[in-house]
């Protein structure tokens, strides 16, 4: 119980918008060690008070530990003046550096920072992230790059002789670095705090310079050596199955990199919820520690002078451990590899000692171990997934739950017990649960587990072609059914994220329905669960709509939402060849909310930091119909109903009224697609909003000419981005709203929004708000008036903007 206090503390302390003062932080220690002494001395006169006691301190430490920890880690930080200045720097690649279409990224420890001619030395973060980009000038891909992060290539041609191709080695280096910085919207992945847990506390890109060379092919110590044997086996991988489609897989298998996969079979393996397999994860390295065991035990007990001197037991709980270290350093060590490898260090350090340990013991020594190399482990889904899959394997498997026989009936049983008991942290995490994954698992787990990873593992400690080959042909066929069963209209639950009330309700709901026949309270469990998988959330009443400016880069999407219909107007960048604002940003948040379809997709012109999502949004669910100002190839092949955007279409949804402002039917096109921008002015009980894409002055002055001051709206989305070239004075001074919104990227090269712009809109009377500051921007228009929240400031967590 203490260890569960203690982590209770570590996620206090990793829920804090701020870091405690350090009056608090001595405070809590006086109090951890006032409550420890009084536990021992309660011991035995009221053990009762004694574990409250101890309770209080495991607490205390638990929030004092990961207080410390981030003091520390954030300590080591790129100051605010030095983002986006040139800095040259020796030092290492870190790990495997990942290929792209566009260059290479890649892992690097400074080890020294080169002084500069004149000036002071920058104080540079240890672990940092950089991108080293193909010579080229600048182009879409490019440019996509630029908008996702935020730093410039200022039209230079990047070095790309000699990049980083393996870790270890020795490279001085000039670049331009930025801090930490992701985008926040409701229900996303927060870029920065996975930054954080791995200690990366800088990221940037290499820039063209004569500065740039290798100083040494290798060296780094130990583990440069095992990713660079990492390296060697995925590129072997690689080269002898050019054309196998589960090449990638392979790959993951054996060194823990994922990077080879195609999302189509990432949305496989998430339809069928055998995600746990593809990555590394704890029951691998189980699985390949007991092999180890197990063959160590035989031989041993094959040689009576060995065993005379260390029991056949013992040897083969250190070769357990030996053989899972060498499987997970292969791996990368990652997460998953390190609580295995912490619950395996327990199991074996017991059977040397010759004690008997009680599994719920291990599993919270394992949880302790993992939150003291990690306090950040507790942000992580991983975490959860794994430690809850791994109770739930400990109750069932021990007879508890009422199942005392092997089989296939208990193997059955323990594969529901899982599914059930994640359901509720499933749906708080991916808003989604693989309805068909016991099915799916009954016959992935047998074949990958068994069969494909060990042949895998074997070829990659034999160079023989032929047991690879075999290994993706069982792989190939174990997908077979897999896929069918990923193809099913109904293979996948997908619901808004529920209330963390009723996550807790439903995560207990699951573990009564567990308990053996007979034990009361499943009715109730029931009741408990239904609500859970019928909650849904709050939407505009009739009349209202609320408004949503997405945080994806200079870039923009905006949902908009009434009481029963939905409306995405644009779908953000590309982020290069792989990768766009509507797989990453827009589909998340859809899902977040619960939404499955769009009434209507409108891309306002065909500029890429606008249309560049919209592939995945069509891909990933169900759009009713389309409109845009102009002909997108893009849509005339989906099928759906397609109008042209015109100045005075208008319909109504709930309520809510819209209204087309431009462009004129007739109207010439304008120089730059930009005018040709589809406006949309929404009406509601409330108020009004104006949606103008990335009109120019030209287009302001005809709507100012055709509107005058009947475009007076409480609140604009500021067109392109807050650049010079839009927000004329006599624009704004039509609109005068109570709030502008600006949709700008973080250090983006353009410097939107312009201070003259964002000056204007102030002067006009409005609240000005931007998404690469504030994160995403919430607008709702009720019958009351508007009211407007930045998600970075509603919900804050420490590590934010450090």
């Amino acid at each position: 119980m203490a260890i569960l206090l203690f982590a209770a503390g570590v996620c206090g302390l990793q829920s804090l918008s701020a870091l405690p003062p350090a009056a608090v932080l001595a405070g809590c220690a006086g109090l951890s060690t006032a409550a420890a002494v009084a536990a021992f001395h309660q011991r035995r006169r009221s053990p009762v008070t004694a574990s409250l006691l101890l309770g209080v301190a495991a607490i205390c430490s638990g929030f004092l530990w990961a207080a410390w920890r981030a003091e520390i880690r954030l300590a080591d930080e790129l100051p605010a003046a030095w983002e986006g200045r040139d800095v040259v720097l020796r030092g290492r690649v870190a790990d495997l550096p990942q290929q792209l279409e566009e260059g290479v990224r890649f892992g690097f420890r400074v080890e020294a920072v080169v002084p500069a001619q004149a000036g002071a030395t920058p104080q540079v973060p240890e672990d940092i992230q950089l991108s080293w980009y193909h010579p080229r000038p600048r182009s879409t891909a490019a440019a996509a790059e630029v908008v996702a992060t935020g730093a410039g290539q200022e039209g230079e041609d990047l070095e790309a002789e000699a990049m980083p191709s393996r870790a270890g080695e020795l490279w001085q280096l000039r670049v331009r670095l930025k801090r930490p910085h992701g985008f926040v919207n409701p229900n996303g992945f927060d870029y920065e705090a996975w930054l954080l847990q791995r200690g990366t506390r800088a990221t940037g890109y290499v820039r063209s310079s004569a500065d740039n060379r290798l100083l040494a092919p290798d060296g780094g110590g130990f583990l440069a050596w095992v990713h660079g044997l990492r390296g060697t086996v995925r590129d072997r991988f690689l080269a002898a199955l050019p054309d196998g489609p589960y090449a990638g897989v392979l790959v993951a298998l054996v060194v823990g990199d994922q990077r080879a996969i195609p999302n189509a079979q990432w949305d496989v393996f998430r339809n069928t919820g055998i995600t746990h397999l593809v990555a590394i994860s704890g029951m691998h390295v189980s699985l390949f520690a007991l092999l180890a065991g197990s063959a160590v035990a035989l031989a041993w007990r094959r040689l009576p002078w060995l065993a005379l001197r260390l029991p056949a037991r013992k040897a083969a709980a250190v070769a357990a451990l030996a053989g899972g270290v060498t499987y997970g350093l292969l791996a990368g060590l990652g997460l998953p590899v390190q609580r295995a490898l912490v619950m395996l260090a327990v199991l074996a350090v017991a059977w040397m000692l010759g004690r008997e340990v009680a599994p719920s013991r291990v599993l919270a020594l394992a949880l302790l171990g993992v939150l003291l190399a990690d306090p950040w482990a507790v942000l992580a889904p991983g975490f959860w997934l794994s430690f809850g899959a791994v109770a739930t394997i400990l109750l069932v498997a021990s007879g508890r739950l009422g199942v005392k026989r092997g089989g296939w009936r208990a193997a059955t049983r323990l594969q529901l017990g899982i599914t059930l008991t994640l359901l509720p942290a499933l749906l708080a995490l991916f808003q989604s649960f693989s309805v068909v994954a016991p099915l799916a698992n009954a016959v992935a787990i047998p074949a990958i587990s068994f069969l494909v990873t060990p042949l895998a593992l074997l070829a990659a400690a034999l160079p023989v072609e032929a047991l690879l080959h075999l290994a993706h042909w069982l792989l190939a066929m174990t997908m077979i059914p897999v896929n069918w069963l990923a193809a099913s209209p109904w293979a996948l639950w997908q619901q808004a994220v529920p209330p963390l009330a009723l996550i807790v309700a439903g995560t207990g709901a699951t573990a009564v329905l567990l308990l053996p026949r007979g034990a009361g309270g499943k009715l109730a469990a029931l009741a408990v669960l239904f609500a859970l998988l019928s909650w849904r959330p709050a939407r505009p009443q009739e009349g209202e709509f609320w408004l949503t400016v997405l945080d994806l880069g200079n870039g923009l999407s905006v949902h908009l939402q009434t009481a029963r219909h939905d409306l995405l107007y644009d779908a953000g960048p590309p982020y290069g060849p792989a990768a766009d604002a509507g797989s990453r940003v827009v589909l998340p948040y859809l899902a977040g909310l619960g939404v499955q379809r769009l009434d209507l997709l409108l891309l306002s012109h065909d500029d890429m930091d606008h249309i560049g999502g919209a592939g995945a949004v069509l891909a990933g669910m169900q759009v009713d119909a389309a409109m845009a100002s102009e002909t997108l190839p893009l849509l005339a092949t989906t099928g759906l109903p397609l109008r042209r955007c015109a100045a005075g279409m208008n319909w109504s949804w709930d309520g809510v009224a819209f209204e087309v402002l431009h462009p004129q039917a007739g109207q010439a096109p304008a120089r730059r697609n930009n005018d040709d921008s589809c406006v949309l002015r929404i009406r509601g009980a409330g108020g009004s909003a104006l949606l103008v894409g990335d009109i120019e002055a030209r287009t302001e002055a005809a709507l100012v000419g055709r509107f005058g001051d009947t475009l007076a709206s409480e609140l604009i989305v500021v067109a392109h981005h807050g650049s010079r070239s839009s927000s004329t004075a006599r624009f704004v001074d039509s609109v005068l709203p109570e709030a502008a919104l600006f949709s700008s990227g973080y250090r983006n090269p353009y410097g939107h929004p312009h201070p003259a712009v964002w000056a204007r809109w102030q002067e006009a009377g409005a609240r000005n708000w931007r998404t690469d500051e504030q994160g995403g921007l919430i607008a709702r228009m009720g019958r009351n008036g508007l009211a407007v929240e930045a998600v970075r400031e509603s919900r804050p967590r420490y590590w934010h903007g450090r």
